[in-house]
């Protein structure tokens, strides 16, 4: 079906480009309302670079394709890799834990100490990367849930942290999966309702995606923690009416613009399908994985990479 196709699609390039068109705004307060960045600009990196949110994504997606189903050490080995090529920008939490691993701890043990020594850092660490499985798994829930649990715990244990991930991807999943004739918001709000339902969240984590889209832009702090990248990412959802509207009022929220403009972008893409993204932002998009390969991913490699993960056996 066209349509389911298209969703498809639309996860894996949305999400890269809403981590391009975040990067350079970063670290930044929140723009202006009246002077929003609508263009890919260059940052930290050239303009149209994805950052770490995708490179970890691929990484997540060659493993699975290595392994089905997901074995966690195969990706943890691929994330230490990564790792040891000196990304441009890692999270912290990520990076104490891979540290570990680099160093000969196992992954269950880094992560867990990583855990042990600050339980309530709700970090977005897991979430940004976790749209590979949405594609991959959207026929199999519960491997869906398995599998996004497992990739989330080898960098982050925190309860928040992993069913943030589990909720996003839950999420994907109603919108890829839904009738035609339903409206991309009215899917969304149902697919908040149904997935919300599925997840133990916290109930200051459920209290903030109720309140999404009645928040004020200037209430929305869209820091690294989870909750807040969930909740910057449902309010530029629902309070908008296109792919392109809802990447641009996620990104220019600034601070950590480049993981809320990739989990917003993976929404928006299976809201409105690969169809609805601007085509001057995937003329941009472009990055390099594995690091220092010279393997560079363009638009349509990502295309390229949800045809072939939707269309991966649900076992081995």
């Amino acid at each position: 079906m066209k349509d389911f196709a298209d969703r498809l699609r639309g996860i894996a390039v949305g999400a890269a480009i809403g981590d391009a068109l975040g990067m350079p705004l970063e670290f930044k307060p929140a723009s202006s309302s009246y002077n929003l960045l609508t263009e890919m600009l260059p940052g930290a990196l050239p303009a149209g670079s994805f950052t770490d949110d995708t490179e970890m994504a691929l990484a997540l997606a060659e493993s699975l394709q290595h392994a089905n189903p997901l074995d966690a050490q195969d990706l943890a080995g691929r994330f230490t890799g990564w790792y040891q090529s000196h990304p441009s920008d890692i999270g912290i939490s990520t990076a104490k834990v891979l540290r570990l691993i680099a160093q000969g701890t196992s992954w269950q043990d880094a992560s867990q100490k990583v855990y042990d020594s600050n339980p309530d850092n709700a970090a977005n660490g897991a979430l940004m990367r976790c749209w590979p499985l949405a594609v991959a798994r959207h026929q199999n829930l519960a491997l869906l849930v398995a599998e996004t649990r497992l990739q989330s715990e080898v960098t982050h244990k925190n309860s928040d942290a992993v069913n943030a991930a589990i909720l996003l991807n839950l999420m994907l999943r109603k919108l890829i999966l839904r009738a035609s004739s339903t409206p991309p918001r009215a899917a969304l709000r149902a697919a908040i309702v149904e997935c919300t339902k599925q997840v133990t969240l916290s109930e200051e984590f459920l209290l903030a995606i109720n309140l999404a889209p009645m928040r004020l832009r200037d209430d929305l702090k869209n820091t690294g923690w989870a909750l807040h990248t969930i909740e910057s990412s449902l309010w530029a959802a629902l309070t908008t009416q296109s792919f392109e509207e809802a990447l641009v009022q996620a990104v220019n929220l600034g601070n950590d613009a480049d993981t809320t403009g990739t989990v917003t972008g993976a929404i928006a893409g299976a809201m409105y399908g690969l169809e609805a993204i601007p085509a001057r932002w995937k003329d941009l998009l472009h990055g390099e994985y594995p690091l220092r390969s010279g393997r560079l991913w363009l638009t349509q490699d990502f295309i390229d990479l949800a045809d072939q993960l939707s269309n991966l056996p649900m076992e081995a």
